[in-house]
This record gives C-alpha cells, structure tokens and sequence, in this order.
C-alpha cells in the first residue's frame, strides 16, 4: 500500500552549525582562499581554482596545473595534474596526460592514469570509463564489473544506478541486476529510498524495485535532513520521509 505524500509549501529555514576548525573557499577579486566562520583568510586568495577540503586536503589550481594544499595552505602534492577531484577514501582521482588515474595523500600513484573518465570510491570500488563504457574497479585498479554501461552512479548502500540500453537500473556488486532497467533515470539510494523517473515524472523506490510514491513529481531534490524538495506542476513543496519506510 502506498503512503501519503506530505507536502509542506513555503520557505524552509536551515540552522548550520560549523566547527572552529571549518574553513569554506572564497574568491577574492580572480583568486580563490579559504575563510574560517569568522571572516578572516585561513589561507589567502592565490589559486584559480579551489575545492572544498575532503579529507584534510583541497584541490587547488596554480598556473594551469592541479595539486592539493593542507589547512595551512601548503602543498601537499605538488601542481602537475591536467584535472582533479576530491581526496574519498583515501584516494583522489587525477588526470595526466589525457587520462585518469588515483593518487594517495603524498601524491604516488594508487592506480596509473588509464581511464577515459572516472567517478572517486564509493564503498571501495570506482566507476571507470574505458572503451566508452562504464565498469568498476577495486582498490588495487583491477575490473570488478566489467565495462557494459553507457553512465554509472557510485555504489551506495550496495547497489549502484547504472544505465543499459537506454534505461537505469541497479545492480549489486557483482555486477548482477538487482532492480531490472526500466527506468529513465535514476538516483542513488539513500537510507533505503531512491529517486526514480518513469513516464516523465519522479517517484521513490525501496530496495526491491516497489513504487513507496508512484511517479508524480515534475522535479525532486535529494533528502536533506529528512525533507526532499519536489515539485507539483508549477508549485514546490516538501516531501517528508518519516512514514515512507
């Protein structure tokens, strides 16, 4: 049987509490820092380009060239990358010489560049792209699931989006087909719950592949604290997940 949808309109205000120690990036004129909650620079404007820190480290873009600072600002890898994500589970995925690999924190490659593209680790597997589709490799760079997708999400909760044939489906980590591709698009599941969208609209899945909400919404936003933002023909709302499990 299927829930009610609970739809909250109007504003929604949120209440973010940072440590002492949280530093958000800022640009200053062309030239991007990082600022602590008080204003002043923690590290000040220098890089063209600048992520959030993950895991202690930020990557930066200096001269062209991509590398990554610690909280003080001072390198920990040095600028030679063509591109460069996030540090997740350790590892970071980097781009030479056309192609992607994985670095670890003091810059040594994990992986060799190989990769026409890559997503970062996810429940210790990465979605990799070689040959124009789409596999996932273990931490040691070897084929876990062979590449045979046209576009992957990450692996979450233990199962991954994967599209095949023009339609989204999930699979487990073996590559075998727990919710069979019938959708037009996907998200990953989150705390038992995924977006899906069929027919036009978007609706929310469980674990097994059954509608909780039949497809209805012209647009959805991911949960964030337990409150997705959907919208209803013209009008947005809010969607409440206590009840949906």
């Amino acid at each position: 049987m299927k829930r009610t949808v609970l739809l909250i309109s109007g504003l929604l205000l949120f209440s973010l509490v940072f440590s002492q120690d949280y530093l958000a990036r800022a640009r200053k004129d062309k030239e991007w820092g990082s600022i602590r909650t008080d204003g002043s620079w923690a590290i000040n404007p220098q890089f063209e380009r600048m992520n959030d820190f993950s895991e202690g480290l930020a990557a930066v873009k200096k001269n062209g060239e991509w590398g990554f600072v610690d909280i003080n600002g001072s390198f920990a890898v040095n600028p030679q990358f063509e591109d460069a994500n996030d540090f997740v589970e350790g590892k970071a995925a980097v781009k030479k010489n056309k192609e992607w690999g994985f670095v670890d924190k003091t810059g040594s490659w994990v992986i060799n560049p190989q990769f026409e593209n890559v997503r970062d680790f996810d429940e210790n597997v990465a979605a990799v792209k070689s040959g124009g589709e789409w596999g996932f490799i273990d931490e040691k760079g070897k084929y876990k699931i062979n590449p045979q997708f046209n576009k992957t999400g990450n692996f979450s909760e233990g199962l991954a989006c994967v599209l095949k044939d023009k339609q989204w489906g999930y699979i487990d980590n073996t590559g075998s087909w727990v919710i069979n591709p019938q959708f037009e698009d996907a998200e990953s599941f989150i705390n038992g719950l995924a977006f899906v969208k069929k027919g036009g609209e978007w609706g929310v899945i469980d674990k097994t592949g059954s509608y909780v909400i039949n497809p209805q919404f012209v647009k959805i936003d991911n949960f964030s604290n337990d409150l997705a933002a959907v919208k209803v023909g013209k009008e947005w709302g809010l969607l409440i997940r206590r009840g949906l499990m």
